[in-house]
C-alpha cells in the first residue's frame, strides 16, 4: 500500500477532508508540473449522505468512479464547470472529498493563461481551480499517479486554524444540509466565498517557521 492509499483509506472521510488541507496537488502537464496547496474541502459520505451522488447507493454511468478504491479520481460536470473529487475509502464504499480551493505554488503563469483573471479569483472555488489547471473529465475513474495527477503528502503546509462549516449548495437535505463537512484554512485568500475582511494577507493562514 502506498502512502497515498494509506492516507486515504485508514481514516474517516471527514478526517481525511480536514487532513488534506495543506497537502499538495501535483499535476503533470505537457508544459511542466503545476503544484498547489489544498485550502478547502468538503466530505461526502456515500449511501447515508442525502447530499452525495451515491445517496442510497444510487449508481449511474456518471458516478461509477465512486465505487473504485481509495485514490480514484472522480470528476463530474456541473453546468459549465468540472469538479474534482478524490475517493477516500475501500472499493465499494462510495465516499469522497471534493477539492473546493487550492493556493498555487508552482505554475501560476500557466494557471493564469488558462484562466485569465486576477490572482484573487483564480482558484478560490471548485470549478475555478479545474479551469486554472486545465482539467476536464478525462482523468475521471483513473487513480492518482505521478504521470498525471497526484497528492504530495510530504511537501505540505500547516494551517494555523481549520474552520468547519456546513457544505455549500446542499439545500433541503435535512440534517445533511447543516452537517459540518466543509473544511478550510482560516484566512486563506484561495477559499471560496471568504469575506475580504477575513483574509490573512501576510501568511495566508499557514503556520510559519
Amino acid at each position: 500500500m502506498t502512502d497515498t492509499e494509506r492516507f486515504l483509506s485508514t481514516q474517516t472521510t471527514p478526517a481525511i477532508a480536514a487532513a488534506l488541507l495543506g497537502k499538495q496537488l501535483r499535476l503533470q502537464t505537457t508544459t511542466g508540473v503545476l503544484t498547489a496547496w489544498i485550502t478547502e474541502t468538503e466530505a461526502y459520505l456515500g449511501a447515508a449522505d442525502a447530499g452525495a451522488h451515491a445517496y442510497k447507493n444510487h449508481q449511474t454511468a456518471r458516478n461509477q468512479a465512486l465505487w473504485q478504491p481509495a485514490g480514484t479520481i472522480y470528476i463530474y460536470q456541473m453546468r459549465t464547470w468540472y469538479l474534482l473529487n478524490i475517493v477516500t475509502q475501500a472499493a465499494g464504499i462510495p465516499e469522497c472529498v471534493l477539492i473546493r480551493g487550492i493556493e498555487p505554488a508552482v505554475g501560476m503563469t500557466q494557471m493564469q493563461q488558462r484562466r485569465p483573471v486576477p490572482v484573487a479569483n483564480l482558484t478560490n472555488g471548485p470549478g475555478k481551480l479545474m479551469q486554472a489547471l486545465g482539467l476536464d473529465r478525462r482523468l475521471n475513474g483513473q487513480p492518482l499517479q505521478l504521470a498525471t495527477l497526484s497528492l504530495d503528502l510530504h511537501h505540505d503546509r500547516h494551517p494555523q486554524r481549520v474552520v468547519t462549516t456546513p457544505r455549500i449548495g446542499i439545500v433541503n437535505k435535512g440534517e445533511w444540509t447543516t452537517a459540518p463537512l466543509r473544511f478550510f484554512v482560516a484566512g486563506n485568500p484561495f477559499v471560496s466565498k471568504l469575506p475580504r475582511r477575513a483574509i490573512d494577507h501576510k501568511h495566508h493562514g499557514w503556520t510559519t517557521g
